[in-house]
């Protein structure tokens, strides 16, 4: 009924009805003032009526203050509402494989299990180098046209679900969804826009070093991770390594550079073709008379 820190659309109308109802009540109350004997049960109903909107408001609340942390990078924790992945939520996520390995690894070394849904192309290979525990990777690749299903019954034994959506989802199955969420704790990372997201993570400017005029390797990345949500006014944005030369995650600072940095080779020298047969050109001779 309610997202973590927010209040979903019918929650608000919901609220926004009962506030309304009591304000009715009260504004059409109108007392005169040589009645002091009325005015104290209108005082006393107002304040019961204060208290039970205080007790539903705490009732709101109770959830987000008791909602759990997962371990992510320190880096890009410091750029979502709260300074991290909350459970029982959604998050938007930039469609980047390597901005996705970067979320899963801290929990999933910190003993977490995670899934993957949805996203065939995803390597292990790249995972377990950036630290993704695999004994506790769950893939599921082509979930079908049941996916939300699909997404929804392993997000109740799954601490991290990401999700591809294939197709867009109706309101009350978004609904069912988060409620199922909130339930089992379950955070659920969503590829691409999801409504009622708490957070959208994206990549912005991306510059890639160790690549020369026809010679050498990719090396090292840097990019600007940002993060837009609900709760904050503007967004907030980080420059990150992703990855960095040693292939690991880490913020960029400006004065450092990417290492190792290239070696610069000599220009060749043309040498001569000696496959060529040797010039036999006849030398006129001197004849004497």
């Amino acid at each position: 009924m309610f997202e973590h820190k927010q209040v979903s659309s019918a929650s608000a109308h919901a609220f926004s009805a009962t506030a309304e109802a009591f304000s009715s009540e009260f504004s059409g109350r109108e007392q005169p003032s040589n009645e002091p004997s009325n005015s104290v049960p209108s005082v006393r109903a107002t304040s019961d009526r204060v208290a039970e909107l205080q007790f539903r408001i705490s009732q709101m609340q109770s959830r987000s203050l008791n909602t759990k942390l997962i371990p992510t990078h320190p880096a890009i924790g410091q750029l979502l509402p709260g300074g991290g992945l909350q459970q029982g939520t959604v998050y938007s996520i930039d469609k980047s494989m390597m901005l996705l390995m970067a979320l899963l690894a801290p929990p999933s070394a910190a003993g977490s299990w995670c899934a993957v849904i949805g996203v065939p192309e995803f390597g292990l290979e790249a995972a377990a180098r950036l630290g993704v525990n695999l004994e506790r990777l769950v893939l599921v690749p082509h979930p079908g046209d049941q996916w939300l299903a699909v997404t929804a019954a392993i997000a109740d034994v799954i601490d991290l679900v990401v999700a591809r959506p294939p197709s867009r989802a109706s309101d009350s199955a978004v609904a069912r969804l988060a409620s199922r969420l909130r339930q089992r704790k379950s955070t659920l990372l969503m590829m691409g826009s999801w409504p009622q997201s708490e957070a959208m993570v994206s990549l912005g400017e991306s510059r890639w070093h160790g690549i020369g005029a026809g010679h050498g390797h990719l090396a090292a990345r840097e990019v600007t991770v940002t993060v837009t949500s609900k709760s904050a006014a503007r967004p907030r944005s980080a420059r990150l390594w992703l990855p960095d030369s040693s292939e690991t995650i880490r913020s960029y600072r400006d004065h450092e550079t990417a290492k190792p940095d290239l070696t610069v080779l000599p220009d060749l020298v043309a040498l001569p073709d000696r496959s060529a047969p040797p010039d036999r050109t006849a030398v006129p001779q001197r004849v004497s008379a």
